[in-house]
Order: structure tokens, then sequence, then C-alpha cells
């Protein structure tokens, strides 16, 4: 299947799975979607994975992140959704996957409900090279002290989504 044509499921405002729809189709239109983000911490808890996007990336390309994930594909659930992308990013497989919370980002013609999720991993990581450029692990200190620099060059959605867990912890 060509880039951009296999099919994500298409969700309305409130949430609520309403049909499928191309890739290419759900951008162009900014049809609201659903994506899961899973982040990586070290097994003690005191550090995240972030990593650096590549610069062929769809949305947000060359900007840094702190989770793994991706849009949830037709008749896929969401948690599936995230040990799929953090299987396909970061090669971390097996461990267990909680879930954290649900939240939305809607900028411009980027709509999508989010469902957080978090393991603890202190295996190898493995980057998938046609989306990540590069990683490293990073004290929850100054990750938050980053998140804080607009400047720093996040991706919008992953800085929502990181502090509103930082919030909630």
């Amino acid at each position: 299947m060509m880039a951009g044509e296999e099919l994500v499921a298409v969700y309305d405002a409130a949430g609520r799975v309403v049909g499928s729809a191309t890739r290419r189709r759900m951008r162009a239109e900014g049809l609201w979607h659903a994506s899961s983000a899973v982040l990586v911490r070290s097994p003690d808890g005191s550090s995240i994975y972030v990593h650096r996007r590549t610069d062929t990336k769809d949305v947000f390309p060359g900007m840094h992140d702190c989770a793994a994930g991706g849009v949830v594909a037709a008749g896929e659930d969401p948690a599936t959704t995230a040990e799929r992308e953090l299987a396909e990013e970061l090669g971390v497989r097996g461990a267990p996957v909680r879930f954290l919370f649900r939240s939305t980002f809607d900028q411009g013609t980027v709509r999508y409900h989010g469902f957080l999720y978090e393991v603890r991993w202190d295996g190898p990581i493995v980057h998938q090279p046609e989306e990540v450029a590069a990683g490293w692990w990073m004290p929850l200190a100054e990750l938050r002290e980053r998140l804080d620099d607009p400047d720093w060059p996040f991706v919008p959605d992953g800085r929502k989504f990181a502090l509103e867990w930082f919030a909630r912890m």
C-alpha cells in the first residue's frame, strides 16, 4: 500500500469512532482521528526516553518528542496501536504498556483524541530509521524544564500531553 493510502479510524469530536478514511484524506481535511503515545521510562521512573523525529516526517518533522506513537488504524484499538508503534519506532517489545489518560489535541488541521500510555524499560532501544533520527535518556526534571522553554523544538501535541502528564503526577 502506498504511503498515505492506509486506512485510519475516523472519530467525531466527542471521541466516538464514526468510520475510516485514508491517512492522506484525514490529513488533507483535518478529520478527527485518534493516536496513541507511549512514554518510555527508566525502571525507577526517574528518566524518560526523548527522541528527535526525522526531517521527513509528515507532521512536525525534525522536532523532539518524548513518546513513541502514531495514528490508530481502522479497526484497531488504541492499546494495540500503542504496542505496535512502540515496537516499530523504538524496538520495545514484550513490556507491559499501562494506560495513563485520554486527552485531545486540536491545532489547525491536526485534531485528534490522544491515548497516553507508559512503559518501564531497561532493554535496548532500536530506532526506526524512517521516523527517529536520534534518541537519549533525559531526567524528568530536565524534560520538565525544557518543556517550559517555548523555543525548544518540541512537537506541540507531545508538549501538551507531557505537560498534562506532569500536572497529573
